[in-house]
Parts: structure tokens; sequence; C-alpha cells
């Protein structure tokens, strides 16, 4: 079922956390950030949103870190009821598309619950004071529809933040599939 986050909350402080990484290190959010800013992305292995998306993921983080700007990537999905999601399919997600950023794994979804992560991909992009100044789509791709010439939402707003540290006004938020929670 597809979702979709609310929007921006400017200057909303990046909760702090310390997460597991398919690269076998555990990351803290100032181990991530950079200069300019850092992109914490909610993914996951199975999403077809995500997949749709995948291959401009990539591209952007490696675009972002030549401006200075941080980037991870957290899965958040229950690994039980969503095995396409357990930590060795997430190692092997990374391995085989060159993730440039760590792929953390929160295995107890405390990271997603502190963020209000509500689909996969969700985007929050801080600035350099890890205030929240973007919480957008990637682009205007959909599962099954995509056009080459599309304009690099992400990449453009994270590219303003990182140059005056206020991301855009204007925001069209990212539409996926719900995070899988555990059962309570």
């Amino acid at each position: 079922m597809a979702a979709t986050p609310s929007v921006c909350d400017f200057g909303w402080q990046a909760q702090p956390f310390a997460l597991p990484a398919t690269d076998g290190k555990t990351y803290t959010l100032d181990d991530l950030k950079d200069d300019n800013g850092l992109l914490v992305m909610f993914i996951c292995n199975h999403c077809p949103y995500v997949l749709a998306v995948l291959d401009k993921i990539v591209r952007d983080a490696s675009d972002l870190k030549t401006l200075g700007v941080g980037v991870a990537a957290i899965c958040s999905n229950d690994p039980q009821a969503y095995p396409a999601d357990n930590f060795d399919n997430m190692r092997k997600m990374a391995l085989d598309h060159a993730f440039p950023f760590p792929y953390l794994h929160d295995a107890d979804q405390s990271v997603a619950r502190a963020y209000d992560a509500a689909c996969t991909p969700d985007f929050f992009g801080f600035n350099g004071d890890l205030g929240l100044q973007y919480r957008g789509r990637l682009d205007a791709t959909r599962v099954n529809r995509e056009a080459p010439d599309l304009r690099r939402d992400l990449y453009e707003a994270m590219k303003q933040v990182a140059e005056t540290g206020k991301g855009p006004a204007e925001q069209i938020p990212s539409m996926g599939c719900s995070i899988k929670w555990k059962a309570a």
C-alpha cells in the first residue's frame, strides 16, 4: 500500500542514533554528517518504489557527497515478516549496487519511529546544523513509468541546502510503500 510522508517540519533537529551497517561498522549521526548537511534515507530491499529509483539514489548520493553533504540509508522494515529486508539481503543489495553510503539496519525500529518515517523511500535532508530542510521526493519517477529527463528534486533541494543552509519552500512529498512495522 502506498504511503506519503508529512510535509517538511523546517528546523526539526535530527535525532541521534548508532546503527550497524552492512560494511560491518556502526555509525552515529555525527559520523555521517558532513560540513554542508546530511541526507538520511529510509529505504528497503523489496519496495518497488525504491527499486524504481535505486540507480538515481546511488547517483544523487555520489553527487551530494561532492557538495559536502553526508548520506546514509536506513532499513527499518520488519525482517521476520519481510525476509527480503533482512540484514544479509541488505548487505547483498549494498554490494550489488555499489552503495556510496552506509546502509544501516534499524532492527528495533526506534530510529524510524524517532524520525516519524512513513514510507520507503522517505528522504530527510538536514543542513550543516542538522536542522531539517527537505522532506520531499527524489523526482517524479513512478513505478513502471519513468522519463529520463526528470528534474532532480532531491539533488537540487540538497544543493540549495549545501549552499545556503535552507531548503526550498515548495516541496513535493515522496511516495512509497509504508514502513513494515513489527506487530505490537
